[in-house]
């Protein structure tokens, strides 16, 4: 859940999760419209997918146990190097560093050197004498991940009271490295095609090219260039939605039919049990505005 999500965000999700399914062998006998619906807000839906698919694989081959290995741990779906070496440490208690983004920013602020120049897992092998001089691996790999968040900072880290301040050449340094990373923010254009009936019912499908919400139940949505009315359908709304990086810049429009299109089913705009992601939530709330 802490991939690319706030500790803040997380944590009611985690308790409610956790009273939910109790142990590993519960989760893996849990369907997946039932787990994505207990992380429905959280987005980046791909990661409960896989922990489903982890569980169900550690009760399989490893009698319900992560595997110490960092080769076997690494077979496991959604766990990259990054993820490994975290859990690898943390569980563990591995000599190893999960190399995040604030991680990244320490090593680079206290070398003075910026991130794209500095090959990291050369500097952790070349350094690890003086890194993993503990028995407490364990807590270094979550310490130097909050040390990062807390006090080495994106913007205005708090060097005077860091304890790192004597050795840092980031802090004695009159030339200081630029080290905020300037997110790539893409603007797509969409229109989005509803069908509708009179019992308050939308036509979804699966058949979709919008590949952050690939295999969910979306209406017809196509990423235009720039927007020109569309005179065979009836324009609702315009509106803006954030997803990750992407600004979409959403026009929508609708179509009152009896009659359901090829691979469509009807699905109701009020009392959907199934798992709805916030895009199409967004989408729901518009269209219901017509009764």
């Amino acid at each position: 859940m802490l991939q690319q999500t706030q500790v803040k965000t997380v944590i009611p999700y985690f308790n409610k999760f956790r009273k939910k399914f109790r142990t590993i062998k519960a989760l893996s006998k849990g369907n997946e419209r039932e787990v994505l619906k207990m992380w429905e807000g959280l987005g980046y839906y791909r990661r409960a997918r896989n922990l489903l698919k982890c569980s169900r694989l550690l009760v399989k081959n490893y009698k319900s146990k992560l595997p110490s290995s960092i080769i076997e741990i690494k077979k496991l779906p959604g766990i990259g190097e990054y993820t490994a070496n975290a859990l690898l440490g943390m569980i563990y208690n591995q000599p190893r560093i999960a190399l995040d983004g604030n991680v990244k920013r320490v090593f680079s602020r206290n070398l003075n050197i910026e991130e794209k120049k500095i090959n990291f897992d050369k500097f952790v092998e070349k350094n690890k004498k003086k890194l993993f001089i503990t028995n407490r691996n364990s807590d270094f790999v979550e310490a130097l991940m909050e040390f990062g968040a807390l006090i080495c900072k994106p913007k205005d880290p708090n060097c005077l009271i860091c304890c790192l301040n004597k050795t840092c050449k980031y802090f004695k340094s009159d030339k200081k490295i630029k080290s905020i990373r300037n997110r790539m923010i893409k603007n797509k254009n969409y229109d989005i095609f509803c069908y509708i009936n009179r019992k308050q019912q939308i036509a979804l499908t699966k058949n979709n090219q919008i590949s952050f919400l690939k295999n969910f139940n979306l209406p017809e949505i196509k990423e235009v260039k720039s927007f020109s009315k569309n005179r065979n359908w009836k324009f609702l709304k315009n509106y803006k939605n954030s997803i990750s990086n992407l600004k979409l810049n959403i026009n929508l429009y609708y179509k009152f039919s009896n009659k359901l299109p090829p691979n469509y089913n009807w699905y109701s705009l009020k009392k959907n049990k199934e798992f709805v992601p916030s895009f199409t939530k967004k989408i729901f709330r518009q269209v219901s505005t017509l009764f």
